[in-house]
């Protein structure tokens, strides 16, 4: 993992290096009194992250300029921030792990890195489904795990659930990540919760059956292939297909037009709903900073740059979707806590490893 230091770090550093060679030479000429009081240091907060949107960007500034807290950002992935947070134990810089699903962030918290933390104000906004009972991370934008299907061939008629998937009318027709994904981790995890670890096998036997492919790409390549009539039906975030039906690219749009959206399991439990999140790290220099970053993103400024920057669902209610992905209209969402696809993550890469799901 490559780490580059901000901007904002290397200016501290430098201006660290100056501010000992000013002192340095007062004193030696006898001109600093030694009543005169050191300049309080700056407040900051040290994240590692591994979300990397502009919209995050956009978060970061609005939250220094709001409270003064320089924001220092290393960014990797989630399985190297954690692996680095239990190298440095103590002695780690970071505030807060920022991550893009619930599964990452249980890994976090069953590797002893995050620690529970207490705010009336995450409590009252941030739903219950979408935090970790006891504080160890709270969700602070959301996507559903959709259906996609082409307008040419299917009915949105023709299939109602996640469970539909496995129907062998669908045989040759499945377009789908690898289970290396934690996107599809984490809703084989929210269908061992359903159905029960057993039917949840069958399912994913039923899945790799109906795969039109060996599993490639993300999920705007499978939403691209249904278009291309490569397979008739993908699976997919929200956001991944509104980005191409905002994009400037109309060759984009022209694909992304071509698909229609499924939210399954409405007449029972709700769609897959998951989160990105973050939780402050267990040695925290800055926690007090860390929940003030927490908190100031359950605002509805902050919330709104969730929505309009990444076309995420907002979790505070109140903020409305972008106009995009509100067109899809409202839909019922599992209510089962997002805990629990972590808690099923090692059960469900089992599964999908059984049923040669690659």
């Amino acid at each position: 993992m490559m780490v580059f230091p901000t901007r904002r770090a290397f200016t501290k550093l430098v201006g660290g290096m100056m501010m000992g060679t000013a002192l340095l030479t007062l004193a030696a000429c006898g001109e600093k009194k030694e009543e005169q009081a050191a300049a309080p240091a700056p407040q900051e907060v040290n994240i590692y992250s591994s979300r990397h949107y502009d919209a995050d960007k956009l978060l970061f500034a609005a939250f220094e300029e709001k409270t003064g807290i320089l924001v220092n950002v290393i960014e990797g992935k989630d399985d190297e921030l954690i692996e680095r947070l239990r190298a440095e134990g103590q002695n780690s810089p970071a505030d807060l792990l920022l991550a893009v699903d619930a599964g990452r962030l249980w890994r976090a918290q069953d590797a002893g890195v995050l620690q529970p933390v207490r705010s009336d104000v995450l409590e009252k906004k941030v739903p219950a489904a979408y935090r970790e009972p006891e504080g160890h991370w709270f969700g602070l934008s959301a996507r559903a795990r959709i259906i996609i299907y082409n307008k040419e061939k299917v009915q949105p008629t023709d299939l109602a659930r996640y469970e539909d998937l496995a129907d062998p009318k669908w045989q040759g027709r499945l377009l789908i990540r690898s289970s290396t994904n934690i996107y599809n981790q984490s809703l084989v995890g929210s269908i061992v919760a359903a159905d029960g670890p057993e039917q949840a096998e069958a399912w994913a036997q039923g899945v790799v059956k109906n795969f039109a492919r060996p599993p490639q790409g993300g999920d705007i390549d499978q939403i691209k292939a249904v278009a291309a009539g490569e397979g008739d039906i993908a699976v997919s975030n929200t956001y991944y297909l509104a980005r191409l039906l905002n994009s400037s690219n109309d060759a984009e749009k022209a694909e992304a037009e071509k698909v229609g959206v499924i939210f399954p399991n409405q007449g029972d439990r709700g769609a897959h709903v998951n989160i990105s999140g973050a939780g402050v790290t267990k040695h925290a220099p800055h926690k007090d900073a860390a929940i003030k970053f927490l908190e100031f993103l359950t605002t509805a400024e902050a919330q709104q740059i969730f929505a309009e920057a990444n076309y995420e669902f907002p979790v505070v209610d109140g903020i409305p979707a972008h106009p995009v992905v509100a067109a899809w209209g409202d839909f019922k969402r599992d209510s089962l806590n997002a805990a629990v696809y972590g808690r099923n993550n090692a059960e469900a890469l089992k599964i999908m490893d059984r049923a040669g799901w690659k």
